[in-house]
């Protein structure tokens, strides 16, 4: 079938796209090597779809189908979509991504090259064409081309290679490609998932949440739309989730499983009314863990495993909780966000809480909580972590919130919900970062958890890079109790640079006790029988990455942001490669991309500035790209994911 009749196909309705498929994934490169091949008439491949009854036929937009049958792409939407996309000059009605992969092609008809608009380099040279507006006007677009260079002496020459090279571009408008059709009474949506996944082996083979998302949409088409806007909802909130993630909680209040093979053969009715309990056990959760424990954002919301079971937990019970009861809750929370329950293989330990809450309820998920870990009081080694990666800066936020500390500026109490996001409650480094490299501590010295407090930014930018024996005095003064109230030790002697290590081997104990205080708080008189015994303190690898500070974190956010200009997904801020012996962290990269910037197309990266080569080292071992810093990065990206040429 020629490509220009494919296209019309789409735009009438007889082709189309699969509810199942993921959407545009494709970069710059990918479209200039297709219009390449396709100009030299090499093959490009062919394209399977499935033929079946467009009533009733789940596919992807919004748009209608004709009536009789529908060809489903299973193979080759990458290349259609690029094709649709540079021919139309608009993207097709079921298109999903980026649109900066196919827009503004050019074309050198001296030297026979495409490449994406640059002005620089473009805009004085007659000779490069804009494709789009060429396969638009058709020959009368290559009429006016030659008209135009005709009157130039330095080209007029070569008019008659020029005609023959633009007929040559017109020309991929009927350049034919197979289409392998599979049809008939026996292809149900999981057999044809089946062959899509092995056509796809090499590619965009869909994940089990897709695989599971795809079975849904074939009864409610809805359902991916209705779940991003409930996504939308909580990250205008403050709290960044996933379609996998939000997928799993409806999978674990619907079926008690984490398993997504669970949720096959549910109608749906029964996901639709999963869906609105999840999500509004979800808003639930998130209330309790801003409010009660001051986690009022996304960067400081550890154990995101946990919510998708606290989820089941509320789903399960019936009448509203006492106060005991939901204190209880958060203790867990806590306790599976301190030591990582979820940050190694999710699935299966979601699946041993769902089956302890079914057997024994709280005391049972707590139960098997402490087993696993040993003991959930805290000792002073936990906070021997450093940077905002550390597993125990989320605890430190918590205490800070909860223990309503004392702001240096303001003497005012850092209440839950009071200050808003971190861009108004800022890390503060006690020990000022500068004083402490010039007296020669390194990195991870200097970064130390138990060096960190949070004040508000006006407080912060007052101190700057006073040491703590000149600007503690003055804060007492100011505000008696303050410094006691972020659990600063009251030595003045240990207020002293030389002293600095005597400082944090102090403030970990009172950080310790503190947060066993606050544990004491939530269990209302149960204290023996869940803190009686104290969590290992593993000598485990040190953490050598992680954003140090609130500026290395807005330069990273910043970042984020560009990544997301460019049409790509975001990243995972802080994200911890552990140790399978134990779970515990073994590194925190600055930003990766575990699955890749384009979802399982492309190799998992990392940004680590600034690290020592034992994480680089221990990064590559666990299978990413890693990157030292911004620029490299950002260069990557463009050339190597988005395909699009670094201006001059």
């Amino acid at each position: 079938m020629q490509i220009a009749t494919i296209l019309n196909y789409i735009d009438n309705g007889h082709m189309a796209l699969p509810e199942f498929q993921r959407g545009y994934v494709w970069g710059g490169d990918q479209v200039r090597g297709l219009f390449g091949s396709l100009y030299r008439r090499h093959p490009v491949g062919g394209l399977l779809v499935w033929a079946t009854q467009s009533e009733g036929a789940q596919h992807r937009g919004d748009h209608e189908l004709a009536p009789g049958v529908v060809k489903l792409l299973l193979d080759g939407q990458q290349r259609i979509t690029s094709l649709y996309g540079v021919i139309r000059g608009r993207p097709p009605q079921f298109f999903d991504g980026n649109e900066k992969a196919f827009a503004g092609l050019y074309f050198h008809i001296g030297r026979e090259e495409f490449q994406f608009y640059q002005p620089i380099m473009m805009r004085d040279d007659p000779l490069w064409i804009d494709v789009t507006a060429l396969l638009n006007a058709g020959n009368d677009g290559m009429g006016s081309i030659i008209t135009s260079l005709s009157t130039s002496p330095e080209h007029a020459p070569q008019l008659s290679d020029y005609v023959s090279r633009l007929s040559k571009l017109l020309g991929i408008r009927d350049i034919d490609l197979h289409i392998e059709e599979i049809t008939g009474g026996d292809m149900t949506l999981d057999v044809v998932v089946d062959i899509f996944n092995k056509v796809n082996s090499g590619g965009t083979k869909l994940s089990k949440g897709d695989l599971a998302l795809a079975k849904i949409c074939a009864d409610w088409p809805q359902a991916r739309t209705e779940m991003k806007v409930q996504l939308g909802k909580w990250r205008q909130a403050g709290y960044d989730f996933s379609l996998d993630w939000l997928l799993r909680s409806v999978n674990t209040v619907l079926t008690g499983e984490a398993k997504f093979l669970h949720l096959h053969g549910k109608t749906a009715p029964e996901v639709q009314d999963a869906l609105k309990r999840a999500s509004r056990h979800i808003d639930t959760a998130l209330n309790l863990i801003s409010g009660r424990l001051g986690l009022d954002h996304d960067r400081v919301l550890f154990g995101r495993g946990a919510v998708s079971v606290m989820a089941r937990y509320l789903d399960q019970r019936t009448g509203p909780m006492d106060q005991k009861e939901r204190d209880k809750l958060l203790f867990w929370y806590v306790q599976a966000g301190m030591w990582g329950r979820f940050s190694g293989s999710t699935e299966s330990f979601i699946d041993a809480d769902l089956e302890a809450l079914d057997a024994g309820g709280l005391d049972r998920m707590l139960d098997i909580l402490r087993l696993w870990h040993g003991g959930l009081r805290v000792e002073p080694g936990h906070f021997t972590g450093w940077n905002l990666g550390a597993r125990f800066y989320p605890v430190l936020y918590l205490l800070t919130r909860m223990a309503e500390a004392k702001d240096w500026g303001n003497g005012l109490p850092l209440k839950a919900g009071m200050l808003g996001k971190l861009s108004q409650l800022e890390v503060h480094h006690i020990f000022p970062k500068a004083r402490l490299y010039e007296a020669g501590y390194g990195r991870a010295e200097v970064n130390a958890i138990a060096n960190f407090c949070f004040l508000t930014k006006r407080a912060n930018l007052d101190i700057l890079d006073d040491r703590p024996e000149a600007y503690f005095p003055a804060i007492e003064e100011r505000h008696p109790g303050a410094l006691s109230s972020q659990w600063v030790p009251m030595d003045p002697q240990l207020w002293r640079i030389e002293n600095y290590a005597d400082f944090l081997t102090a403030r970990r104990e009172l950080l310790a006790k503190a947060t066993n205080d606050l544990l004491a708080d939530l269990l209302h008189g149960e204290t023996e029988r869940w803190l009686a015994t104290a969590a290992p303190v593993h000598a485990s690898a040190a953490i050598v990455s992680g954003p140090a500070d609130a500026n290395e974190e807005a330069a990273l956010s910043a970042l984020q942001q560009w990544v997301a200009d460019q049409g790509l997904p975001s990243g995972v801020m802080a994200h911890e490669i552990v140790t399978a012996e134990s779970g515990e962290q073994a590194a925190v990269l600055d930003l990766a991309w575990p699955n890749g910037l384009r979802q399982e197309l492309t190799e998992a990266v990392a940004l680590v500035v600034g690290a020592d080569p034992a994480v680089i080292t221990l990064a590559n071992a666990n299978g990413f790209r890693c990157f030292a810093d911004a620029d490299a990065f950002k260069a990557y990206v463009t050339k190597e994911i988005v395909g699009e040429p670094v201006a001059a």
